[in-house]
């Protein structure tokens, strides 16, 4: 998860809330859609605290995880459960498997040299799992304070993994349920700045009503079968990639 919304929840509740939860999972069901077995080493792109990365490491049977992030203050390692995971702020070539960018892009300038670099420095067959914001009208000072660039349709996101050098094995749009809700509260958000000719730099993650945060995350485990299908509507797109 970035870096700076770890303000906003501490580990604890980072673990239990529905956004990130219904995310983990998301990537759980993504990877056994294209029968992937169990990668070896993870390569975590941008991991900010490695949340995503640590889930697969202890709900699978890799060895190891890479952390990397330019926002880390220095480079460390740590053990989980036998298992390594190492922090750095760059890194050279890696014999990884597969290689998360949960969030990543739209926060990089050249999204397509930028993606090109990494798929340099893993190994052939090495798979991209891959999740961006969706839709540039849900543009909102959320997406200002987390320092985003743009947010994607699913072609474009396509495009940008193809150019880059990987084949798309699968892509879909994911937090369809709760579309409708989150949609109609950007876009009266963005009236309302446009009226007063401001914008809310704030982060729209929040902590929830245990009973709020668990029909949410009832509701998104719901619409995980949809992954298979969906390429219509969602807050995130997600796309699982190859290289050659």
């Amino acid at each position: 998860m970035d870096l700076k919304e770890i303000n906003i929840l501490n580990a604890e509740d980072i673990e239990r809330h529905w956004y990130y939860l219904a995310k983990a999972r998301a990537v759980e069901r993504l990877l056994s859609l294209c029968n992937y077995e169990s990668p070896s080493i993870i390569l975590d792109v941008g991991a900010g605290s490695g949340f995503f990365s640590r889930k697969l490491l202890s709900a699978t049977s890799a060895k190891e995880v890479w952390c990397v992030d330019i926002n880390y203050e220095d480079d460390f390692y740590v053990i989980e459960d036998g298992k390594p995971i190492h922090f750095r702020r760059s890194i050279d070539a890696v014999n990884a498997d597969l290689v998360l960018m949960m969030d990543v892009l739209e926060h990089i300038d050249d999204d397509i040299d930028f993606l090109r670099n990494y798929v340099n420095k893993v190994p052939s067959g090495a798979r991209f799992l891959i999740s961006v914001p969706a839709f540039q009208f849900l543009w909102s000072g959320h997406d200002v304070f987390l320092e985003h660039k743009r947010r994607y349709c699913l072609s474009q996101l396509e495009d940008v993994v193809r150019q880059a050098g990987l084949r798309v094995q699968h892509s879909a749009y994911y937090f369809a349920f709760v579309f409708p809700i989150a949609a109609a509260t950007r876009l009266v958000s963005n009236v309302i700045r446009h009226l007063q000719n401001k914008v809310e730099v704030r982060s729209q993650l929040s902590q929830h009503h245990p009973i709020v945060n668990e029909i949410l995350a009832k509701i998104c485990a719901i619409e995980l079968p949809l992954l298979a299908y969906n390429r219509l509507v969602g807050l995130t797109i997600f796309c699982i990639a190859q290289k050659p």
